[in-house]
């Protein structure tokens, strides 16, 4: 039975996919919605079932369809694993995806091409939940490169628009860099143990006593390549803004529940590999908290409303990369899901205010919006509470947690991660009075035709403003059940409830101070002084900078781009040049020396009589002088 359900868990998107590209256009796009949405909450029915049966059983569920891949000594299977760490994942990434779904059959009704929109979306949940189940890194790395392919589909969908597939090739391409090193740490690992398999790895590393420790640590950073492209890191994060080119629906799901947690999935998973190379975590802990800092920064100046989102992503995702290097991994899973409500939450929140200006995102063409989307802007308020670390809310425990293993293993990281938790309450509230508050800075054609979003895109939007509110209650600083759940796939122990002291109350305080300094300076700012940012044209000092993202994507193109340009033209100018020359000249030669040659065939008989007798005349002399 628990095969069969398992199948039912991965195939329902995938029949989705199917249905949708053969028939979504013949049976409307409702409809193609309706069973695209459906599909994905049969997915979440099942993980359902599957969390009550590990939650009771405290067992993993090991499936092997069949053998794959035999070797000598190597083997691999096509199977499954449900165990603590891929159902949780699987609840949020097909909870959420459902809700996503279904919030896109209103969002994208008017889309000529909605059917396929549903299509590919059914296949991106398809890849995510074949790299959460799969028993090894073989099956990982096919659902890997599943969501990088549709991601890529999903971001460049409005394909008329030449920026938007240059931004899904941006991204495919900076994915394919990182997963070089997921390959090159596969392969390491496989020729090491002769095996890909979770459990069978795990068992091999745990229980060795002579393991070469420098090729772990090579292996280890390696896969941690490959989790710096995949969930956007310093210096493979510049892609994740720029695939905002994608509908809104495809933000969400990419940004908050799927694609880019699967960086921080797969060192959970490898934990036991990842403990035996302590330098490596420290690259780790390092990358994260410098990239979280780096996008607040960036974020800070912003004026599109998806883009700050974007860079918002990206420095959360470098606070759970700081937990991961600090050997706190059930901290980065906490915060990966609390950041999964809220931020899924803010990214519809900011397509329902799109939908609503009929495709706006600038931020200094809003205001007033609270007035006529209430609860658009309620839910949107409660998710940037969430983000900023105000209690009770559910971000606040998840970020307290980082700030605090930051804070008893090292200090300065500590202060990164503190300061760019002050920064993202700044920005995230700068969003918000800009967009909700004083008077609409829009256009009087504009004003006339807004409106609160319809039911459902409002109805996944309260769904997940209550989750951000009390998500944080699965793991309380005192008992937390999110602790003793994943402690079973921890070679160490979890992560204990702290007892809290003077230590722990004042860094709490300091970390809930410090998000009211920065709501409080984005008040006085926007509200009291009511500041607009300014034009692109008037920009200017450290915030042009800070506007231009640090002129990364420039160096990128002048120290990649536009070198491999070049290098590219050269061998088309010169080296092919050259090659196709000689070619061309042998084949000249060959075609001058037949055209003589067939000049021979006269036809005339006494040409041939004459050319015989010379021809046996030379013979009858070199045969002579021979002897």
């Amino acid at each position: 039975m628990n095969t069969n359900l398992a199948l039912l868990l991965l195939l329902a998107p995938f029949i989705g996919f199917l249905f949708n590209i053969f028939f979504g256009k013949s049976i409307g796009k409702t409809a193609s919605g309706v069973i695209g949405t459906l599909t994905v909450a049969l997915s979440f029915a099942v993980t359902l079932y599957f969390f009550g049966q590990i939650s009771v059983s405290k067992t993993p569920i090991q499936i092997q369809l069949f053998d794959w891949i035999q070797i000598s000594n190597f083997k691999v299977d096509f199977g499954f694993l449900l165990d603590q760490l891929s159902v949780l994942w699987l609840l949020f990434v097909t909870g959420i995806g459902s809700l996503i779904h279904l919030y896109s059959i209103s969002y994208m009704h008017d889309d000529e091409n909605m059917h396929k929109f549903f299509a590919y979306l059914n296949l991106f949940i398809f890849f995510m939940i074949t790299l959460v189940i799969g028993s090894n890194l073989l099956v990982l790395f096919i659902g890997w490169e599943g969501v990088g392919l549709c991601s890529y589909l999903l971001i460049g969908f409005w394909h008329k628009n030449q920026d938007f597939n240059d931004a899904a090739k941006k991204a495919f391409i900076m994915n394919r860099i990182g997963d070089l090193g997921l390959l090159i740490g596969i392969f390491i690992i496989g020729s090491m143990f002769s095996t890909l398999d979770y459990a069978t790895l795990k068992t091999a590393i745990t229980g060795a006593t002579n393991l070469d420790l420098y090729w772990i640590s090579i292996a280890a950073f390696a896969l941690f390549i490959g989790a710096c492209g995949k969930s956007a890191q310093i210096p493979l994060y510049t892609w994740l803004p720029d695939a905002m080119a994608g509908p809104t629906p495809v933000s969400a799901l990419i940004h908050a529940a799927t694609m880019v947690t699967a960086g921080i999935f797969m060192i959970t998973r490898l934990n036991y590999i990842f403990d035996l190379a302590p330098d490596v975590q420290n690259i780790i802990a390092i990358v994260g908290a410098v990239t979280s800092l780096v996008a607040a920064t960036i974020a800070l100046v912003q004026t599109d409303i998806k883009k700050v989102l974007a860079y918002s992503t990206v420095s959360q995702l470098g606070l759970m990369f700081l937990a991961l290097g600090l050997g706190a991994y059930e901290v980065a899973v906490f915060h990966v899901i609390t950041h999964a409500f809220f931020k899924a939450c803010l990214f519809l929140g900011s397509g329902s205010v799109i939908h609503a200006l009929h495709g706006e995102q600038d931020m200094r063409k809003m205001g007033g919006l609270k007035k006529v989307m209430g609860i658009t802007f309620i839910t949107f308020l409660l998710s940037s509470l969430a983000i900023s670390g105000i209690p009770p809310f559910s971000g606040f425990f998840s970020k307290d947690e980082i700030l605090m293993v930051a804070f008893e293993h090292n200090k300065v990281l500590w202060f990164i991660a503190s300061l760019a938790s002050l920064l993202t309450a700044f920005y995230m509230f700068r969003l918000l009075y800009l967009t909700f508050f004083k008077e609409f800075r829009g256009t009087a054609a504009q004003k006339s035709l807004l409106h609160e979003s319809p039911s459902l895109i409002t109805f996944p939007l309260i769904v997940l403003a209550i989750l951000a509110t009390i998500g944080g209650l699965i793991s309380l600083p005192t008992n937390s059940w999110l602790n003793g759940y994943l402690s079973p796939l921890f070679s160490k122990e979890v992560h204990e409830a702290h007892h809290f002291g003077t230590t722990e109350y004042a860094l709490m305080a300091i970390a809930v101070i410090a998000g009211l300094v920065g709501i409080g300076v984005a008040y006085s700012k926007y509200i009291k002084q009511n500041q607009v940012p300014a034009e692109d044209a008037e920009i200017t000092g450290f915030s042009k900078v800070l506007y231009n993202k640090y002129y990364v994507d420039e160096f990128y193109n002048v120290l990649f781009v536009n070198s491999i340009n070049s290098l590219s033209k050269f061998f088309r100018d010169y080296v092919e040049t050259t090659l196709s020359s000689a070619v061309f000249g042998l084949e000249k030669i060959a075609n001058e020396l037949a055209f003589q040659g067939k000049k021979l065939q006269s036809g005339s008989i006494g040409f041939y009589l004459f050319v015989f007798v010379i021809g046996l005349c030379t013979i009858i002399t070199y045969l002579f002088l021979a002897q």
